[in-house]
């Protein structure tokens, strides 16, 4: 029997008791664990009274419902090959649930879907059965896989094939994954249910989406493109912009709009192969053409054939020429016992003798394949045209950027016009599924009121007034707030043609009457002509050693003149060397017209990066900022680059700028981090690498801002944060800002500052115009009603003055708020923060500490291309390399260029 012991001695235990037959055990409940609350983002808590008001319209459509009582019945869709294999192509899922809607039209009880063009599908009521499975029978145009032949195959190949010419069967298994009741959409006007509402606009917009491609426009996300030459703008370098429209379902204050707006996208300029990569790498003719560069730009386009008016996708380029590039040809005899006859030919032989089609310059140069790498098949080049709407996803040159704004512009009253010819045209009202919802789309531009904000006044240096007139201002006759001192400085040449006397002479005179004073410089360092075809970094070097030779003490600032205004492949060396390695303010220009506006806005710089300020708002001067003034208050702009499209392996490039010295609001310095290729979410803000150390972004920036500050640390921490989506705001909320509160406690376990985060998008289709006027609204439009968010903290600002197409405002979301703003003092403090940018004299159309945020991580990515990251060193195909990628860290500033200004 068991025993047990019991304080020394032991005894036999009792039998245990009989269990009743009706004994069910009760399940022990888990100790509780205390879980965290998600923050979600605030709701609004009034609307702002300030300002001139102004009546405003805008490119919403009000859209009415009157079928709320339905649901939309949601089935996950599964497509297979002949022999089970999964369908991992894209593109190929309409067309097959195209052919699915029109052969199973009865067991699908005539019902109509919307198919997202991947894995689901939506119908208004159910369809008979939960699952259905269906076979369909497509004939692939597109394919590129051949007859037998590694040459086109003939017209008796074609005649032998039981099944029409390059067809495939797929399998198609569609199955009930859930359903969303459509009074979901009811209830996002009154910001209820927002996952559900969410999945019922989802469902519209997918209609939408549905609706384009039904006629054959290219998708982009909610953006649609119509295959017409008219919307086609040429930028050079064998790339098209294509102008078509966004359209998507918004849900607002006033209820439900659809949101129209022109959208642009980039695709491959049609036609000849040859004429495109011709204009691709901007080359005379093909005896210049860089092959491998070649190769790696047209793999997985689409070309048409001369021959067979068919569709193939380029997998490579031939290793030798059109004349020596050879196959082998089969062909069957005319006997009567057919055997197979095979001969090596060349692709040029086999199209001029066997096709008799006249190449004219193929001979010579690479044949496209379109085959696979094991079983090619070659075109001659000339045989070959690239097909439309093919989009090109890599990144603009400076040049390119700036033909598709050039081209793109328009103005308000001819963008309203080009936008009520969509809405006209899509005639939503015949889509028979928006039809079923009872969905009518109201054809008026959407009547709204907005207020115009007075612009701030602001202070230049004596106490002199400036009073900014549509956003700009100018400093004729005044001087700059506070004025740095241009002292122990030098002047580097790096073999431009400049007259550098003359240069330093003018700066020197502008400089006294802005109140700077510009001494003489050191010396000039002209670039030796020995150096100039010298990779960059080498330049530099040996400007650097030049340098260091002939000054016994490093300057305290570089003046450095660069022989091209954009893109120079000096610039980053040259920044990454002086603020680095030797701790040395620069500021770079590329001498062009040098006259006294271009000298002016180069001294705005210059004073910025030295210490000085050049403006300053008068209530800053005064110290009356409501909520800012009186308590010890940090702002923060936080950003995040990213390297090119198809750059999977180049870091990303996270910026924070915060103010520093307060009560300013107008200083600010910045900490740069690298981190993983793609991630937008910060993840360096607070690094704790030991129990008494974090080597984080904040921690430098808090540290500051105490020092600056008459060692004060911020009972308020304002964040400005660029670049997220909406679907990432919880991620700010709950990663972001935990991280940063983190590293104030990290500094001080008591320490607990209130936190405003405020997300600011420009990436948005709203648009505004007056009423009544073919202007753009005036600088300080805000808008906080009708088209916001029905629930949340949000506003419209047109902070700048649109000189030039069509205002784009910043929409900003407050996402929390502990300090407790009325709505009129925050709209008017981020009115007040796009005043604030030293590089200019108008007022900016985002808040300042994001505009720095910007400037440094442009700035800090110009030294990661230095350090050999480029575009040649990602995966050719644009996808990720295997395995995690190695995130280069980058070096930190010299301590005495640290706090500065540096990015200005």
């Amino acid at each position: 029997m068991a025993e047990q012991e019991y304080g020394g001695s032991t005894e036999a235990l009792p039998p245990p008791p009989p269990v009743p037959l009706d004994f069910s055990p009760e399940k022990a409940e888990p100790a509780p664990v205390e879980k965290k609350l998600l923050r979600v983002p605030m709701a609004r808590r009034g609307l702002g009274k300030k300002g001139r008001n102004i009546q405003i319209l805008t490119n919403h459509f009000q859209v009415n419902v009157s079928n709320v009582d339905g649901h939309f019945f949601h089935y996950s869709v599964a497509l297979f090959y002949e022999d089970g294999q999964p369908v991992e192509v894209k593109g190929i899922g309409r067309k097959v649930l195209d052919r699915v809607h029109e052969t199973y039209h009865a067991e699908l009880a005539g019902k109509g879907f919307a198919y997202d063009g991947e894995k689901s599908l939506f119908t208004i009521g159910s369809l008979p059965r939960s699952r259905f499975e269906f076979t369909v029978v497509l004939n692939d145009i597109t394919s590129n896989r051949n007859v037998g032949t590694s040459s086109p195959p003939n017209e008796a190949d074609r005649k032998r094939l039981r099944r029409p010419y390059q067809s495939k069967t797929y399998k198609v298994k569609i199955s009930l994954a859930g359903k969303i009741p459509m009074q979901a959409i009811a209830n996002a006007f009154r910001g209820q249910e927002y996952e559900n509402s969410q999945e019922a606009l989802r469902v519209l917009d997918i209609i939408l989406r549905q609706h384009a491609a039904k006629k054959d426009c290219l998708l982009v996300r909610q953006s649609f493109f119509h295959n017409d030459s008219n919307n086609f703008v040429d930028v050079g370098g064998g790339v098209h912009g294509l102008r078509g429209f966004h359209s998507s379902f918004r849900t607002t204050q006033s209820g439900l709009s659809l949101n129209i707006d022109m959208s642009t996208t980039m695709i491959i300029k049609p036609g000849p192969v040859l004429d495109f990569l011709i204009a691709n790498q901007n080359s005379r003719d093909s005896v210049s053409l860089d092959w491998a560069k070649a190769k790696r730009v047209l793999k997985n386009l689409k070309v048409q054939t001369a021959t067979s008016n068919q569709e193939f996708k380029i997998t490579g380029l031939s290793e030798k020429s059109c004349r020596e590039q050879t196959f082998i040809l089969k062909r069957r005899s005319k006997d009567e016992d057919c055997e197979v006859q095979t001969s090596e030919v060349t692709v040029y032989d086999y199209f001029v003798n066997h096709c008799n089609i006249d190449l004219r310059y193929s001979a010579d140069l690479p044949c496209l394949n379109v085959g696979k790498p094991k079983r090619p098949t070659y075109f001659p080049i000339e045989l070959c045209t690239l097909v439309s709407l093919q989009r090109y996803t890599k990144a603009l040159s400076t040049f390119q950027r700036a033909s598709l704004v050039e081209k793109s512009r328009q103005k308000p009253q001819e963008r309203m016009q080009i936008l009520s010819h969509a809405l006209k045209m899509n005639n939503y009202d015949a889509e028979p599924l928006l039809h079923s919802c009872g969905v009518t789309i109201n054809s008026d531009f959407t009547q709204i009121e907005g207020r115009v904000l007075s612009a701030p006044e602001l202070k230049a240096g004596n106490g002199v007034d400036i009073f900014a007139q549509s956003g700009r201002w100018n400093f004729n006759n005044k001087r700059f707030f506070e004025s740095a001192k241009v002292e122990k400085w030098a002047v580097v040449n790096f073999s431009t043609n400049c007259d550098i006397g003359k240069l330093v002479e003018c700066l020197t005179g502008l400089g006294e009457t802005k109140g700077i004073s510009v001494e003489a410089p050191l010396k000039v360092f002209e670039e030796s002509r020995h150096h100039r075809r010298a990779p960059p970094v080498g330049r530099v070097d040996k400007m650097f050693e030049e340098i260091q030779s002939k000054l016994p003490d490093a300057p305290k600032f570089l003046l450095c003149l660069l022989p091209e205004r954009k893109n120079c492949d000096i610039y980053g060396p040259w920044k990454r060397k002086n603020l680095a390695d030797h701790g040395i303010v620069t500021q770079c220009l590329a001498p062009g017209r040098v006259n006294d506006q271009y000298l002016t806005n180069l001294l705005l710089k210059i004073n910025a990066k030295l210490g000085g300020l050049n403006s300053m708002l008068a209530v800053e001067v005064s110290r009356s900022i409501p909520m800012i003034s009186k308590v010890p208050t940090m702002i923060l702009g936080m950003d995040v680059s990213h390297g090119s499209p198809g750059q999977s392996d180049v870091p990303s490039i996270a910026a924070v700028v915060s103010s520093r010295q307060w009560p300013s609001i107008s200083h600010y310095r910045a900490s740069v981090r690298t981190q993983s290729p793609k991630v937008e979410i910060i993840d360096n803000i607070f690094k704790e690498v030991s129990d008494t150390r974090d080597d984080g972004i904040m921690r430098e920036l808090l540290l500051d801002f105490h020092a600056s500050s008459q060692q004060r640390k911020p009972q308020q921490i304002l964040v400005f944060r660029d670049g997220v989506s909406e679907s990432q705001f919880n991620q700010v909320l709950n990663i972001e800002l935990d991280q940063i509160i983190e590293a104030c406690k990290f500094l001080d376990e008591k320490w607990s500052p209130k936190f405003v985060i405020i997300v600011a998008q420009k990436n948005h289709h709203t648009k505004f115009f007056p009423y009544g006027s073919a202007n753009n609204v005036p600088p300080g439009t805000i808008i906080d009603n009708k088209v916001c968010h029905p629930r949340n903290n949000d506003f419209y600002l047109c902070a700048h003055g649109g000189m030039i197409g069509t205002t784009r405002p910043t929409h900003y979301h407050v996402l929390l708020d502990e300090v407790g703003f009325k709505p009129d003092e925050l709209q008017e403090l981020v009115h007040n923060l796009c005043y604030v940018y030293q590089r200019s004299t108008t007022a900016t159309s985002i808040v300042a500490p994001i505009g720095y945020a910007h400037l440094a991580a442009a700035q800090v990515g110009q030294w990661m291309k230095s350090e050999g990251t480029s575009e040649t060193s990602s995966s050719q195909d644009g996808l990720r390399n295997a395995g995690p990628v190695t995130v280069p860290q980058l070096p930190r500033l010299q301590k005495n260029v640290a706090s500065s200004m540096f990015f200005c």
